[in-house]
């Protein structure tokens, strides 16, 4: 089959193996979606080497005849369309017994650490990570269901009240998803977004943007960091208030020059936020209560892969997908 390979931060199609579906469900990928973490690795933020990508919709293929440890998955069946959750974990370590898989000891993670990704015509994940997509649901919208849950992860780690004002810094591609699932909770919400197409997408949905210069400092309640620069944290520090809400969304590559102190003299709570639920995400976009679509810029054959990334790579540049 055809694949996009990356080793040593160089990236290449070429022809792999099919995957064996014997011991976990094989999925035939109908769209693929860039996202700023598959950027990331290819300028070296993770020493990966095999199939890039972890946003997908597909079909099922095949189904593995064990039955899955946690019930999950039992009604799929061979055509439904599926998406999957990133994290494969091990079901015996102390993070998987203490109910938290996605910190798996011994997790592979999809197109990201020791497990083959999604930018290829097939991939493989246990049955209990496959969600089916509702009717209702096109592909086009399905193939956001990881990122819009990795937003949604928020809510379920903080609670969000119409009266807190949040301040939102980042509007890329996850920065939109964020935006739109945060307006949901009717919260003083604002968005810092530099780039014209971003401010006219959030606009039209009804959602507040703002520039730099028009933030205030130590006013927001909560702040969700965004960007993964270290610029960026550092408008987030400025503006938060004491005793407010600091939401990291965002992995930094290296190491970045933090006055603790000051976070400690604040008495901030700084939360890191990743993957987040799927059925939520799913209910969602059948719905109609989210629309990723207006995100999609571009789209590209397998075969131009590599190209797909140079255009994903460039300033302000919203979602490409990559279509076997």
């Amino acid at each position: 089959m055809l694949a996009l390979w990356l080793e040593n931060q160089k990236m290449e199609t070429r022809g792999v193996p099919r995957p064996n579906g014997a011991k976990e469900a094989l999925v035939r990928i109908r769209k693929a979606g860039i996202c700023s973490t598959d950027l990331e690795l290819v300028k070296g933020y993770y020493p990966f080497t095999g199939i890039l990508g972890h946003e997908f919709v597909g079909e099922v293929i095949s189904l593995t005849s064990r039955p899955s440890p946690t019930g999950r998955g039992d009604g799929l069946m061979v055509g439904d369309r599926v998406v999957g959750e990133i994290n494969a974990a091990c079901g015996t370590c102390e993070q998987c017994r203490g109910g938290r898989p996605t910190h798996c000891e011994n997790r592979t993670v999809l197109g990201i650490t020791n497990r083959d990704g999604a930018f290829a015509e097939y991939t493989t994940l246990p049955v209990e990570n496959l969600h089916r997509v509702p009717d209702s649901v096109t592909d086009e919208q399905a193939v956001f269901t990881e990122p819009l849950a990795a937003a949604l992860e928020i809510q379920q780690q903080i609670q969000i009240r119409p009266a807190d004002r949040v301040l939102l810094i980042g509007a890329g591609r996850l920065g939109q998803l964020i935006a739109q699932t945060l307006a949901l909770t009717g919260c003083g919400l604002r968005v810092l977004a530099r780039h014209v197409l971003q401010q006219k997408l959030l606009a039209e949905r009804g959602i507040r943007w703002i520039a730099e210069d028009e933030i205030q400092p130590r006013r927001w309640d909560i702040v969700v960091e965004a960007t993964g620069s270290s610029s960026g944290f550092d408008l987030a520090r400025k503006a938060i208030r004491p005793r407010g809400t600091l939401v990291m969304k965002s992995t930094y590559k290296g190491d970045m020059t933090v006055n603790f102190s000051s976070i400690v003299v604040d008495e901030l709570t700084i939360l890191g936020s990743r993957c987040g639920p799927f059925e939520p995400a799913l209910r969602l976009l059948e719905k109609g209560e989210i629309d990723p679509t207006v995100l999609i810029a571009k789209r590209f054959k397998l075969s131009e892969a590599v190209k797909a990334f140079e255009e994903a790579a460039k300033p302000g540049m919203l979602k490409v997908l990559i279509e076997p």
